[in-house]
């Protein structure tokens, strides 16, 4: 590995987040700034959105690595596909609250009790959900009912939620204003700039032993920028391989060359990317001629004033148009699920109609 090659004490570019490694470029600066806030504040929900691999998960571990377990307890769940009882029963277990053969209303009054006991000895309460893009939205607002638990004036549950990109569009469905009048501070964690991407890449090294060998060029940090868009976690996988392929040519210097080399075949392993289908606010838009559905060439013709509150409810509309969609497939999944294990004659046995 190159690792032993080049002398390191562990490896600086694994994919699994590691607030060891944190690296605090200019959008995590901003990012951390709108979680002191939120902290400061004591309630309500902070919102921290970002692309796959932009760093959301290293960013809180860090967060929870930093704080005072005195002051405060925090928990973390990653979310998944799961309606409102069993993200309540993920947070109670997250707490250390038994769950197993209780109703939702006793499981209720464990969680305030619990928050209240947290509050009697002086420390506040902090749950962290992860993947919140997967939760629908009955999970969403069983999570706001939590956040109403108060005493003496003080909300007693305070709760960051991480998120994809689409997330911050799943906030702007009517059905969840309420929770998002709720939300005190939000950040999208940006991608790393060209000029970051050196001392990103020799914060991680110096962490492992780095001693400067293998040394890398300017051009060296602008492909690893350019084979990346600057998202950490493709920038790591991207570096861990010139720095094998380093390893293996033997070489003592990395430059541009190396770099796009690697990242060229790279490319050929890496699935090709995922169309994204236009949010509900853009295919509002595109409707009414404000936007081009391709996003390039000339714009399509407008009317001269389009009121933004009808914009706002046909991108509604498109939101529950979407939800009912995934709704009704799941439906069809569990009907052909159904069909295929009671009925006769679809498992490779004989199908016998018999007359009434």
């Amino acid at each position: 590995m190159y690792d032993d090659h080049y002398g390191l004490t562990g490896r600086p570019f694994q994919l699994t987040p590691d607030p060891a490694f944190y690296f605090e470029s200019a959008t995590h600066r901003k990012a951390m700034a709108y979680l002191g806030y939120g902290l400061a504040q004591g309630e309500g929900f902070v919102v921290i959105t970002g692309d796959i691999g932009a760093g959301k998960t290293t960013l809180v571990g860090h967060v929870m690595a930093t704080i005072d377990k005195a002051r405060m307890f925090a928990a973390k769940i990653t979310s998944t596909q799961v309606d409102g009882d069993d993200i309540l029963r993920l947070a109670a277990q997250a707490f250390g609250i038994a769950t197993e053969g209780v109703d939702k209303a006793p499981l209720l009054g464990r969680v305030e009790a619990f928050l209240n006991e947290q509050a009697r000895i002086g420390r506040r309460t902090l749950l962290i959900v992860d993947e919140a893009q997967n939760l629908p939205t009955s999970a969403l607002e069983e999570l706001r009912m939590l956040s109403n638990f108060q005493a003496g004036g003080q909300a007693l549950l305070q709760i960051f939620l991480l998120g994809q990109p689409e997330f911050r569009d799943k906030l702007k469905d009517g059905q969840l204003e309420q929770l998002a009048q709720r939300v005190i501070a939000s950040h999208h964690l940006d991608p790393m700039g060209e000029g970051e991407i050196g001392a990103y890449i020799e914060h991680r090294l110096k962490l492992v032993g780095w001693n400067g060998r293998p040394a890398f060029t300017q051009d060296a940090f602008a492909a690893l920028h350019a084979g990346s868009g600057g998202i950490p976690r493709r920038v790591n996988a991207l570096a861990a391989r010139v720095m094998l392929f380093a390893s293996l040519e033997g070489r003592d210097a990395i430059d541009g060359s190396v770099v796009e080399a690697v990242a060229a075949d790279q490319a050929q392993d890496d699935p090709p990317p995922r169309e994204e289908k236009p949010s509900p606010e853009t295919r509002a838009r595109i409707a009414f001629g404000l936007a081009n559905p391709r996003g390039e060439g000339p714009r399509p013709f407008a009317p001269a004033e389009i009121d933004p509150e009808l914009l706002d409810r046909i991108a509604a509309l498109e939101t529950r148009m979407d939800q009912q969609d995934a709704a009704l497939r799941r439906i069809l999944t569990l009907l052909v699920d159904w069909v295929e294990r009671d009925v006769p004659g679809t498992r490779g046995e004989p199908y016998r109609h018999s007359a009434a």
